[in-house]
């Protein structure tokens, strides 16, 4: 019989290669989305990011609504939308217009970043590196609290939010967008609020998370499907799937609970010239974790030139020891064991490339083997 596979799905960070621009950017994503679509992706996903010289998908709710109008069946939506900078009405407000123009296709994914401060300094030991027994590599936590001290990420805090503003706990805002969604919002003095467009919108709500902390737990306790980041936090990603499935009630929404891990890969024909391709990106989660913000991103040859030191490659060891670099089928090897490992129902591919034309070929050329798998005879 086939082997039953999951679905995979596209989370783009609209990248801005050295040399291009952000309008580039934004016609590579929607140029990238109609690709997958023709490739068979289940979702296609952006992610907001700020101050990142590198990153165009400031805005979610906008590049959704650019390619959900390029598209026509693919899922589209935010991966996620940081309700830091956000009140839960203009969320729902803002993918409200993105239901009523594409019904039916729009994901609204929640996150918690940006809302924060600085964490408090702590003696805890991170648990130590290992490989599991299929040989998914879990490995230590770096500290990265030099970058929520740093000067950029105060800067983003500030412009963020309006002077003298608290952000509400988390829970409460993902409390006040799904009354809003459904309708049944009442405010402290009685006054029933209608969203629109928002109220009735037909959109799935997913809640991201890094660990198995708050909201791990909470997408558990409202019966939601939740997405574990593997490819931002892989020291943790078995304990926020663990959390989340402890966690879980089920709702209206899902019986079960739904898991989607994300993870980095870049494919090639062969595994010499997709690690040439993938070469640059140490020197870009550089750049992210000594808190510039990512750089627009290098080709080879660029990051090539850059004279590393043991702490530099300490930084970054967490996310090169866990991205996806190959052919199709050694790719493909690791995503079957990342699934297998966090029993997940859906995966999330991120993919990025100096070139356009390779990000899409790997893309292609992923969706190719992962179909072909789909039909082979299931193993024993």
């Amino acid at each position: 019989m086939p082997r039953a596979l999951i679905p995979l799905s596209v989370l783009d960070l609209v990248p801005i290669s050295s040399g291009s621009d952000a309008a580039a950017a934004l016609r590579n994503t929607v140029d990238l989305a109609g690709r997958a679509e023709s490739a068979g992706y289940a979702r296609y996903w952006i992610a907001e990011h700020h101050l990142n010289p590198g990153v165009a998908g400031s805005a979610p709710a906008l590049v959704v609504s650019l390619v959900a109008a390029a598209t026509h069946r693919i899922r589209v939506g935010s991966g996620a939308v940081q309700l830091g900078h956000h009140t839960p009405l203009s969320v729902v407000e803002q993918f409200g217009i993105l239901d009523a123009l594409h019904p039916g296709r729009i994901d609204l994914g929640l996150g918690r970043s940006g809302s924060g401060r600085p964490p408090a300094d702590t003696a805890a030991e991170p648990p130590a590196a290992r490989t599991t027994a299929r040989g998914l590599v879990i490995p230590s936590k770096p500290s990265l609290a030099a970058v929520l001290r740093s000067p950029r990420s105060t800067a983003q805090r500030a412009l963020l939010q309006q002077p003298g503003a608290q952000t509400p706990p988390y829970a409460d805002q993902v409390a006040e967008i799904l009354a809003l969604l459904r309708g049944d919002y009442c405010s402290d003095d009685g006054y029933h609020v209608h969203a629109t467009p928002g109220l009735g919108a037909d959109v799935e709500v997913w809640i991201l998370g890094s660990s198995g902390g708050d909201s791990a737990r909470l997408a558990g306790e409202l019966g939601l499907p939740f997405g574990a980041n593997y490819h931002v936090s892989p020291a943790t990603v078995l304990e926020a799937v663990d959390a989340y499935r402890e966690a879980f009630r089920p709702s209206g929404t899902l019986a079960d609970p739904h898991v989607l891990v994300s993870a980095d890969a870049v494919v090639a024909a062969d595994d010499r010239t997709a690690q040439e391709l993938a070469s640059p990106y140490g020197l870009w989660v550089h750049s992210i974790r000594t808190g510039q913000g990512a750089i627009e991103f290098p080709t080879p040859a660029e990051a090539a030139q850059h004279d590393w030191t043991p702490d530099d490659r300490a930084l970054v060891a967490d996310r090169l020891a866990t991205q996806f670099v190959g052919s199709p089928s050694m790719v493909a090897d690791q995503l079957e064991v990342l699934a297998e490992e966090t029993a997940a129902d859906e995966l999330l591919v991120t993919t990025i490339t100096h070139d356009h034309a390779d990000r899409v070929r790997s893309y292609e050329l992923l969706a190719r083997e992962w179909s072909a798998r789909a039909h082979r005879p299931a193993r024993d």
